[in-house]
C-alpha cells in the first residue's frame, strides 16, 4: 500500500517538475507569438486606415456621393 502511495507521490512530483520546466520553456516562445500577432493587427489597421482615407479622397474629389435618393 505505501509503495504504491510513494510511487504515485514521485510521479505527481515529476509531472509537476516537468509542467514547470516546459512553462518555462515555452511562456517565452508564447509572448514571441503572441507579440508577432500584435504586430501584424497593427499593420493591418494602419493599411485599413489609409486605404480607407484614398477611398474617401477619391469619393470627394472626383464628386461620388453614393447612393443620393
Amino acid at each position: 500500500m505505501f509503495r504504491s502511495v510513494g510511487m504515485l507521490a514521485a510521479t505527481g512530483v515529476a509531472g509537476l517538475i516537468a509542467i514547470k520546466l516546459l512553462g518555462y520553456i515555452l511562456l517565452p516562445i508564447l509572448g514571441m507569438a503572441l507579440g508577432l500577432v500584435m504586430w501584424v493587427l497593427k499593420i493591418l489597421l494602419i493599411v485599413g486606415l489609409i486605404w480607407f482615407g484614398w477611398t474617401l479622397f477619391q469619393r470627394w474629389t472626383h464628386g461620388e456621393r453614393g447612393s443620393e435618393a
